[in-house]
């Protein structure tokens, strides 16, 4: 059998359905949820569509009230099934995109468009996977299941309710990654650190005498995605405005960054830009936040703002790390420990916060550092909320599936099928045997969550290939 030829002839058909799925900003919105829509209006749009292909392939279909839904084929009376587990939902898509991220366009042989790589493309790639092993007529001895979630990009909520209501697979991956195959997921810690504002009038405006006064800063619009760009707006004397705006044209020269600085009304406005990168590889990033955050620092500011500027760079910058705040760790399988702080927020009248992301490897004690964290920042008037946990996940080499998914990987690319670790989190960790399977092939550039993110078109029918091949044999694995 010719998989290779069986993909290339549904290529169009591929494209045209991957094409409506873009269409749709998936962006998390629960100002616009309801009764079956908990993510927002246009995560249900995104679940609605791929239910709806579903059908069309006279697939067994459902909805868990929104949170998730799944398509289903092979034996109804097979006691196990394989999972496919996909995300519908994006991250948002700020910045200056070539073209609009929610019109996709196709360039030089790339799809571009939010959610190209992460994760409709790969979604789509799985759908058409599973229908060519349908129209094949294929034996299976499992079913098999795509498992659409809502709300990976932020809490996952959508796979804890569906772990609740619905019996999980006995084995599967998520192509929500890289290949060959990851085996192991670094844990997480999920939480913000909030500014306990002082009451004090008098303190906050020093007296009369302070000079410069910030009244908003602004940076990042996810906690999993490195901020690309931040803003400060700060008041005072248009002489000192004005030697500040010098400082910072002077500052962004000595550290090659972009940035601008403008009065409007009597406030100097700061921007900076930076690097978006994804939030399990801060390192590849530049924290435009943490990189005003740095600049501010040097300047006398109402103690609130002190407070926050003070704890964001002696704790956070240019340390991905965790060394300045004292988490640092690593291990061999899964390597070191990072941070990203994707959020940060501040307003004279209102709450101040900043949201930290996490990723530990299996030697962390992540209770141990949540404390040090809690007690580090708390020097500030900085409180922790409780944090959202998530243990690291590994599925053991010799796993039946590791080896037919290595010698699937191997047959179709004459790559090597080393197994990885990632931080980035999965679907792939809900299951005791999950792993994430691609679909970025090595050497690739990563630009999932990032400007003119794309995929390119050889490297979805590539990967199509690999699952239809995947969802076939493990389908037919005894376990």
């Amino acid at each position: 059998m010719n998989w290779t030829e069986e993909v290339w002839a549904r290529k169009e058909a591929l494209l045209r359905d991957l094409v409506e799925l873009l269409k749709i900003p998936s962006v998390k919105d629960v100002s616009t949820g309801e009764a079956g829509k908990p993510m927002g209006r246009e995560i249900a749009r995104a679940l609605e569509l791929m239910l709806g292909l579903a059908e069309r392939e006279q697939w067994r279909t459902c909805s868990l009230d929104g949170f998730a839904g799944y398509a289903e084929y092979g034996p109804a009376e097979s006691a196990d099934y394989i999972g496919v587990l996909c995300h519908l939902d994006v991250v948002p898509a700020p910045g200056p995109w070539t073209s609009p991220p929610f019109e996709p366009e196709v360039r030089d042989g790339k799809l571009y468009a939010r959610g190209a790589i992460d994760d409709k493309g790969p979604t789509m790639a799985a759908f058409y996977a599973m229908k060519i092993v349908k129209e094949l007529g294929l034996p299976l001895k499992h079913r098999v299941r795509i498992i659409f979630g809502t709300d990976e990009e932020h809490t996952m909520s959508c796979m804890e309710y569906y772990r609740r209501v619905e019996k999980m697979p006995v084995a599967g991956f998520a192509p929500d990654a890289d290949f060959p195959i990851i085996h192991a997921e670094k844990g997480q810690i999920n939480t913000r650190i909030v500014l306990q504002k002082s009451g004090d009038a008098d303190e906050q405006e020093g007296n009369g005498q302070r000079e410069v006064e910030l009244i908003s800063f602004r940076s990042g619009s996810a906690a999993n995605m490195v901020p690309e760009s931040a803003e400060a707006a700060v008041t005072g004397e248009l002489p000192l405005l004005a030697a500040l705006a010098g400082q910072f044209s002077d500052y962004c020269s000595r550290n090659r960054l972009k940035g601008t600085a403008f009065v409007q009304e009597g406030t100097l406005v700061l921007t900076l830009q930076g690097k978006a990168a994804h939030g399990m590889e801060p390192q590849l990033g530049v924290n435009a936040g943490l990189k005003l955050v740095h600049f501010l620092r040097d300047y006398e500011f109402q103690p609130d703002a002190q407070h926050f500027i003070a704890c964001l760079d002696e704790y956070f910058y240019d340390d991905p790390a965790g060394r300045r705040i004292g988490i640092d760790c690593e291990d061999k399988i899964m390597g070191p420990l990072t941070v990203n702080v994707g959020i940060m927020r501040y307003e004279a009248s209102e709450p101040s916060l900043a949201y930290l992301n996490i990723r530990f490897p299996l030697v962390a004690d992540e209770l141990r550092h949540v404390e040090t964290i809690r007690d580090k920042v708390g020097k500030y008037r900085f409180a922790m909320e409780p944090p959202i946990l998530k243990k690291p996940h590994h599925v053991a080499k010799d796993h039946p599936m590791i080896a037919a998914l290595q010698a699937i990987y191997h047959e179709e690319t004459s790559l090597e099928p080393e197994l990885l670790t990632t931080g980035g989190g999965t679907y792939a960790s809900f299951l005791d045997n999950g792993v994430a399977f691609g679909a970025l092939f090595p050497g690739k550039e990563n630009v999932a969550h990032q400007t003119d993110e794309y995929i390119e078109i050889e490297d979805l029918l590539k990967a199509t290939v690999i699952y239809a091949r995947a969802i076939y044999e493990l389908a037919n694995l005894d376990y």
